[in-house]
């Protein structure tokens, strides 16, 4: 076959003799494999894998990189085995071939568990060995060129995947060649018709702007001429998605898309781009707050390049990048830049690094989550394609998708800073974890020992690995707590029912799990716990009671200390804090919610006395615990700022704070952290000396 002498030649200029011989006779084996098979378009079936390879050979990547592209479809398409692969090609191909098998599809699947599920294999595969991915993407690419044949729902399927998973991979790996041209194959069969129509109208405004093109290239090289710069200048017309996508972002129609066209500029060194880039200023104005930096601050894969856009001539505006020629190479070529150049070069291994540590994050979310269909969800937020980069105080940059919060941020630093997190600082100032973060902004977290991750958290955060930990710990700890604070409570109604909790047997537990339609022991406590089964009814069911030293013992209250986690929730109402007199209610689904006695809720929902459990605060609690105020002082300049100054001055952060003019005053509600109602009482003596302050009280309901 002419295709496999052109992929023996081509391979030839950088491979050695050996490694093709070895081509050679993985095509030989390849094709008496798939003998007798024929892709839908009637050509015989290895004139697929064979164009994978020819894709691959193009990024210069190594023989058993090309060897398992031709090899790639034998495991699951014919009787050979990964152990003939092995014994014939070596241990590193057979793995290659299998990292890339596609998983036979289980029945009861849908197909969007059984792709999902495709998926995680191919992470796990990739986390081994990135070459994984980078014949998967060629696979993809190879299929979607060939897409033709299929009926248009199953084009449209597979179209929808590409855009949303195969694209987004390959630009996250930097293969900006196969990116573009896996979205625009996308773009035309997803959307059939809105492409027509594009292609139409580019074609159409081409003419009318090919001559201003020209022009603007011409003053761009003489422009860099006069500041002595050999550079080379390349115009290109941008491609046809992402003029879709900005037309639909925008809400824009084609004739207001004005910046069809983009300029190229690739100089000798990183000096010279900040050169072109002021001369280029004096040719053409720039636009404000279109610049960005990507060469001191590379992005996540890798990408370096000065981007402007600038006001060129008849207002008409430029889209600008300025690089190097090496960044240029990772620019086209990404983390495929290794074997292509063959470079030791510390951009390339910080790339290389940077891609390790993405894949190794999906594969957390991948173990963190149950099913396939959760992880599916981790992987398409992590390709999310905006990013914002901010700082740490150490200065380190961060770079997150666009929309993260301080969560995010605190669950990128390290998963143990995000479960603890309880207030964040942005730019030296007190901000809600649910900020979104902004480019450039200098973020600190602020943990505490006994703060858990909260599940409000999953409406806002914006990164696969914040959301798998989240969830990961909801789903696991909250029942360990849940199982332990169970315990306390049965207890507690075992002893007013004069029963000793130390001496129930094996027996009478098995016949007390039975008897509560649970499946355990941990089970049936969990769930008294969480207010799906009333530790009074349950002890109950304990009907004799046991001889013992019963009377020695009372059935003193549950200790609450702050630190049960999920399973102990403070009213919203009252916002009890440690010196309060306090009750516990029961609530389903919920578990143990605690307010003060003098609660509103609990005065009109005293009816259920098996709902309500004696509760008590126990002794050195560390943590702090949310209370309200309400200030009313005179609307005067300068008096909020006085009250969070006395407030921080007491050792308290304001959590949220809500205003209300009403006249000559204003109303001013705080939500702050306290250590108990000492603290409370000391932040209030201190407010009560401004002299603008005329009332504080504390809020409850």
């Amino acid at each position: 076959m002419a295709e496999a002498e052109l992929l023996f030649s081509e391979t030839s200029q950088y491979l050695k003799s050996e490694d093709i011989v070895q081509l050679r006779n993985a095509y030989t084996f390849g094709q008496g494999a798939h003998s007798g098979q024929f892709r839908k378009s009637g050509e015989p079936y290895i004139s697929h894998p064979l164009a994978v390879a020819r894709i691959l050979s193009t990024l210069h990547l190594d023989a058993p990189t090309l060897t398992a592209a031709l090899l790639h479809d034998v495991v699951e398409d014919t009787d050979i085995s990964k152990a003939e692969i092995s014994e014939r090609f070596g241990e590193p191909v057979a793995e290659l071939v299998d990292g890339v098998s596609k998983l036979t599809k289980i029945e009861s699947q849908t197909q969007e568990e059984a792709q999902a599920e495709n998926f995680r294999k191919m992470l796990l595969a990739m986390a081994r060995d990135v070459r994984v991915i980078l014949i998967k993407l060629a696979d993809r690419l190879h299929n979607m060129r060939t897409l033709d044949v299929m009926n248009q729902a199953k084009q449209r399927r597979i179209a929808r995947e590409t855009l949303e998973i195969y694209a987004p991979i390959a630009h996250r790996l930097g293969l900006n060649n196969i990116y573009q041209e896996l979205q625009e194959l996308g773009f035309r069969y997803c959307y059939p018709t809105r492409y027509k129509v594009l292609v139409k109208a580019t074609k159409a405004a081409r003419g009318n702007r090919r001559e201003v093109v020209g022009k603007i290239l011409e003053a761009i090289g003489l422009k860099l001429k006069e500041a002595g710069l050999n550079a080379e200048v390349t115009g290109r017309e941008k491609h046809l998605y992402s003029i879709y996508t900005k037309m639909l972002d925008k809400h824009l129609s084609f004739s207001e898309v004005l910046d069809i066209y983009g300029f190229r500029v690739i100089v000798k060194d990183i000096p010279s781009c900040y050169v072109a880039l002021g001369m280029l200023h004096s040719l053409y104005k720039p636009i404000p707050g279109k610049f960005k930096d990507y060469i001191a601050i590379p992005k996540n894969n890798g990408y370096q390049s000065l981007h402007n856009t600038l006001l060129g001539p008849f207002g008409l505006p430029i889209e600008i990048q300025i690089r190097t020629a090496e960044m240029h190479r990772v620019a086209e070529n990404g983390v495929a830049s290794h074997w292509l150049y063959k470079s030791s070069d510390s951009d390339f291994n910080e790339l290389h690094s940077k891609t390790s540590q993405w894949i190794q994050s999906l594969v957390e979310a991948l173990s963190d989550s149950t099913d396939s269909l959760e992880f599916l969800e981790h992987l398409k937020i992590d390709l999310f394609p905006g990013e914002v980069y901010v700082f740490t105080p150490q200065g380190k940059i961060l770079a997150l998708p666009r929309g993260s919060t301080a969560v995010d941020f605190a669950y990128a630093v390290h998963s143990d800073v995000g479960n603890c997190c309880v207030a964040a600082k942005i730019n030296g100032e007190n901000a809600p974890l649910r900020t979104q973060l902004k480019n450039g902004d200098r973020v600190e977290i602020v943990t505490a020992p006994y703060a858990k991750p909260n599940p409000a958290w999953l409406s806002y955060v914006a990164t696969g690995r914040a959301r798998s930990h989240i969830r990961y710990f909801l789903k696991n700890i909250q029942y360990d707590e849940s199982v332990k604070l169970g315990e306390r409570m049965l207890n507690q109604a075992l002893l007013s029912f004069n029963i000793n909790p130390d001496l129930i047997t094996e027996v009478e537990w098995e016949k007390l799990v039975r008897d509560s339609g649970v499946k355990s022991k941990n089970e049936l406590l969990a769930e008294m716990a969480l207010g799906k089964q009333l530790p009074a009814v349950v002890a109950k069911r304990l009907t004799i009671p046991l001889e013992s030293t019963v009377n020695e013992q009372t059935a003193g209250p549950i200790t609450i200390l702050g630190t049960e986690g999920l399973t102990v929730q403070f009213a919203k109402c009252c916002r009890p804090i440690p010196e309060d007199v306090i009750v516990g209610l029961i609530k389903k689904d919920y578990g143990l919610i605690i307010h003060t006695h003098d609660c509103a809720i609990i005065a009109h929902s005293q009816k259920n006395s098996e709902n309500y459990l004696d509760v008590a605060w126990g002794k050195d609690i560390s943590r702090t615990f949310e209370v309200s105020i309400k200030v009313t002082a005179l609307n005067k300049q300068g008096v909020l700022a006085r009250v969070a100054a006395e407030i921080a001055k007491a050792e308290s952060n304001i959590d949220d704070i809500a205003m209300e003019n009403d006249g000559d005053y204003m109303q001013m509600r705080f939500i702050l952290q306290v250590n108990n109602r000492q603290h409370l009482a000391q932040i209030m003596r201190g407010l009560r000396l401004i002299k603008d302050v005329a009332k504080i009280s504390r809020i409850k309901g």
